[in-house]
């Protein structure tokens, strides 16, 4: 699916996801439906109004996956999903279209905005990429405060985690949950981020695609900046992120067809759920998967906003 303006380039252009999985529909009822609609609207709202005043993608990416992280009903900071062992591990990854920097983190059991501690990786660190304590002590010399593990503990993940053990397996509707944001600002610069708990039951130490550059996510300003979500083992090994961008760059395919593209691809050896949101320099937009669930908003300049969660409703 692609919007765009036909007339004139936009100026500005927030899109974000919170997770595309392949359920039955009776798992999400008319009250979850509006909550997670409400939670779509406030992050996409905090991410709009710093472009609306004229502020950077970056800034914009950075604050809608927060909100979205604060939120228990995505799979992102507060509501990740618990391992195998009850702990809840987050990760999350931020790039800058206009410098091709990014920053990346794993392994977290202590920070309450994963998206946060990786915009710092990529502004104040060496490297680009920092897992488990090394990431803590990190997050400790940037003055970030660390949570103890019970914030992240809801009741309903607990619930879930707890079938999920009374059943002795690591699969459960609902469990591809990621959030994600890509962005246009006024100055002509994307940026993308995302941010997980994961799936539900993973093994300790198990790292999926939303810390990923290439996976999970990718920024360029020259082709396009783009957040996958789905079953992260075939989105870093499909490299969907930059499938869309290798599609757009070397093909010239327009922003939803390469997105299109890129959820199908090698579906015949990676079989499992995709879902794609992306944003090109020109403002056309894409939002692609093979789910019937598709959490997701946006807004183009001062439209009205888009928000929805069904993909097969429209």
């Amino acid at each position: 699916m692609a919007k765009s303006k036909s007339e004139s380039k936009p100026k500005y252009v927030m899109l974000i996801h919170g997770g595309a999985v392949n359920t039955d529909p009776s798992t999400i009822p008319p009250e979850k439906e509006a909550a997670l609609k409400e939670g779509l609207e406030a992050a996409l709202q905090a991410g709009w109004e710093i472009l609306n005043r004229g502020g950077t993608a970056l800034d914009a990416v950075e604050a809608a996956v927060m909100t979205m992280e604060d939120n228990e009903l995505f799979n992102a900071g507060r509501g990740g999903m618990f391992n195998i062992n009850g702990e809840v591990e987050t990760e999350s990854s931020i790039m800058d279209g206009a410098t091709l920097r990014g920053g990346a983190v794993s392994g977290l059991k202590l920070v309450k905005n994963p998206v946060r501690l990786a915009r710092l990786v990529m502004e104040k660190c060496k490297h680009s990429f920092l897992t488990a304590e090394g990431a803590h002590e990190f997050a400790l010399s940037q003055g970030l405060m660390l949570q103890d593990p019970s914030y992240f503990k809801t009741d309903e993940q607990r619930d879930e985690w707890l079938e999920i053990i009374q059943q002795a397996q690591a699969e459960h509707a609902n469990k591809h949950d990621t959030v994600g944001a890509v962005a246009l600002d006024q100055h002509g610069n994307v940026a993308v981020a995302t941010s997980t708990g994961g799936i539900e039951g993973k093994l300790r130490g198990r790292v999926g695609d939303s810390c990923i550059f290439g996976g999970g996510s990718y920024a360029n300003n020259e082709v396009c900046a783009v957040s996958s979500t789905g079953d992260g083992e075939i989105i870093m090994l499909a490299a969907v992120a930059h499938e869309v961008y290798a599609l757009r760059k070397y093909k010239k395919l327009s922003i939803d067809e390469a997105a299109r593209q890129a959820v199908d691809m090698y579906a015949d050896k990676l079989q499992g759920d995709r879902g794609i949101i992306a944003v090109a320099p020109d403002g056309n937009i894409a939002m692609e998967s093979n789910t019937n669930v598709f959490r997701r908003a946006y807004r183009i300049e001062e439209e009205e906003p888009f928000i929805d969660i069904w993909m097969d409703k429209e």
